[in-house]
């Protein structure tokens, strides 16, 4: 059952303040979520109907809490039948909201959350697809994707994660300060793809899905209040801010997808342009530099300018060129060749995309192919063009990027009548 879109909202940034009170209070990941689920399920299907409580983060802790007492009622019952043994009932306490904990609506778990989920004992991997689940709200399905992983590879990432929690016992707390910057790179990544899976839905009937890049921001906006002085994190704010000014530009009136260079620029949204160039600027001028701050600075750049054909691609250039030597990656190559493309000629940016044919992560995707085709467009090769535009619109999941490279594709069929 779908719920309205307030609803909604509500439900994605009380999610993890729910379960964190539950892992705090009870320790058990996996059980806690599967109560927590359960609290949000039930809202989802009553709160259209009947309304939002008053407190409806009490509510979900409350319902969520029960659900906890039963397990653990349930389960002292199935040891008594199994062992034999008289099992010792927990403190009523235990088992019923914490003093506070549900007239607290100010007090958030999240970021505690998030980084218990980028705890060290778990892989890199599993960090970042744990706290997309338990604190971003993805699916495993969308998981996988943004991963370029099949979901039921995804689904057992997942699950081991929350059996290594488990076993190893790891304290909902805030890492001491010694520790953060271990997981910080996990989470930062984490925040990261948060925020694309929002910017760019990877599946479904709409390009954006805004309730998820405004959790990466004010996320990212805790993490930056509490390293005020970490490049990277005020770099990666700065890229979400300068990235998400565009979103109100990136869709006409039909839901149809807008590229960067047709958008109307007044559109933008300049108190985060101006926010975002500012905090990249400081960064750049007083801390080390790193993959996020460059990406900024390059949205910054395409921010800067009035029109598309003031954009300083040579500057671009030479900053993705900086990008891959700090970061490489199939993206950044990607990026890179439409960079090229627009300063040294197509030709230049096809000879860099023909490096990642055989790169098993974007071989197969559809990006490498929408990128492929627009160069073939811009070189004039109209028929290749066309043919990978209809390739790139098949491996797409995303219904508004299908129906633009459908679009192009018609476009230079009409184009050769």
């Amino acid at each position: 059952m779908r719920t309205d879109a307030h609803v909604e909202d509500l439900l994605r940034r009380l999610a993890p303040q729910v379960l964190g009170v539950l892992v705090r209070r009870y320790g058990q990941f996996d059980a806690c979520e599967d109560a927590a689920q359960e609290a949000l399920l039930a809202a989802a299907v009553g709160w259209p109907a009947e309304g939002i409580p008053d407190n409806p983060r009490g509510w979900l802790i409350t319902v969520a809490d029960r659900r906890m007492a039963d397990q653990l009622r349930s389960e002292q019952a199935r040891r008594r039948r199994e062992d034999r043994v008289a099992a010792q009932a927990p403190p009523e306490a235990s088992l019923a909201p914490a003093p506070g904990d549900d007239q607290r609506p100010e007090h958030d778990d999240s970021l505690t959350l998030l980084f218990l989920c980028c705890h060290p004992a778990l892989s890199p991997a599993s960090q970042i697809a744990l706290t997309l689940r338990a604190v971003g709200g993805l699916t495993t399905a969308e998981i996988a994707r943004a991963f370029l992983v099949p979901e039921a590879t995804m689904a057992q990432r997942i699950s081991r994660a929350k059996q290594r929690i488990k076993a190893t016992g790891i304290a909902f707390r805030m890492p001491a300060e010694v520790d953060r910057e271990e997981r910080l790179r996990a989470v930062l990544h984490v925040l990261y793809l948060i925020f694309n899976e929002g910017y760019s839905a990877s599946s479904g009937p709409d390009l954006q899905r805004s309730e998820l890049t405004r959790e990466a921001i004010r996320l990212t906006r805790d993490v930056h209040c509490m390293l005020p002085d970490n490049g990277e994190v005020a770099g990666l704010l700065a890229l979400m801010l300068l990235t998400d000014a565009r979103r109100a530009a990136r869709t006409g009136p039909d839901g149809a997808l807008v590229p960067l260079a047709e958008q109307d620029r007044g559109l933008w949204d300049r108190d985060s342009i101006e926010e975002g160039i500012a905090l990249v600027t400081d960064a750049l001028s007083r801390t080390r530099l790193g993959p996020y701050q460059v990406q900024a600075a390059i949205a910054a750049v395409h921010a800067e300018a009035a029109r598309d054909e003031d954009t300083d691609w040579p500057q671009i250039v030479t900053l993705y060129e900086l990008l891959g030597r700090i970061s490489p990656n199939p993206v950044v190559t990607l990026n890179h060749a439409v960079a090229v493309a627009m300063v040294r000629g197509p030709r230049a940016g096809l000879d860099l995309l023909k490096t990642l044919d055989g790169d098993d992560r974007v071989a197969r995707h559809h990006r490498l192919e929408a990128v492929r085709a627009h160069l073939l467009e811009m070189a004039g090769e109209l028929e290749a063009a066309r043919s990978s535009y209809r390739v790139a619109a098949r491996r797409t999941t995303s219904l508004p990027e299908r129906r633009y490279l459908e679009t192009r594709a018609a476009r230079l069929t009409e184009h050769e009548r």
